[in-house]
């Protein structure tokens, strides 16, 4: 009983003692960083990209959210125009933007439901792209504290066996 207890006290020791990482001195981990990261892309976008020094991704982000309130408008338009058309005809006028270009009614209608459809899908992509900036700048900013160095890799490698003409395998490379 003693034996197992000097066992498993002495394995716990060493995998605690043995286990260590060194920290680089020069760059300081900001557990905070990645939290306003994700508030500055919320308050305003694409401003948590820059501030993860990821400028790049902010016409990106824009054209994004701007092709989709473009969109989005652009339906909203289409929307009541096909509408007031349709009223304006089912109350006996016959002055809308579309006489003489659509004769039945019916065809307003599609034209309406085609736009309302479009216009709700529109909103859906605005509002999509706007949390997905939210969420770039908070992973982003997250990832920056990882190291990424050449010493690790990952390659196939190739071995002559004597017995088998060739094997083949994956070697795995760390250099820590």
């Amino acid at each position: 009983m003693n034996h197992k207890f000097f066992l498993i006290f002495s394995i716990i020791l060493v995998s605690v003692f043995s286990y260590s990482q060194e920290e680089e001195s020069n760059s300081q981990i900001d557990v905070l960083r990645p939290s306003k990261a994700a508030f500055y892309s919320a308050v305003l976008p694409g401003l948590g990209q820059i501030y993860n020094k990821k400028a790049w991704k902010v016409p990106i982000v824009y054209a994004a959210i701007g092709i989709s309130g473009y969109s989005y408008d652009f339906n909203k338009k289409k929307f009541w125009s096909y509408r007031d058309a349709y009223k304006r005809r089912k109350a006996g006028y016959s002055d809308d933007q579309y006489q003489g270009i659509i004769i039945n009614d019916d065809r307003l209608l599609d034209g309406q439901d085609f736009h309302k459809k479009y216009k709700d899908l529109s909103m859906v992509f605005l509002v999509g792209f706007y949390f997905l900036n939210i969420l770039d700048a908070n992973i982003d900013a997250h990832l920056l504290d990882f190291n990424v160095d050449e010493n690790l890799s990952f390659q196939p490698y190739f071995e002559n066996d004597a017995i088998f003409n060739q094997n083949l395998g994956i070697k795995l490379k760390m250099t820590l």
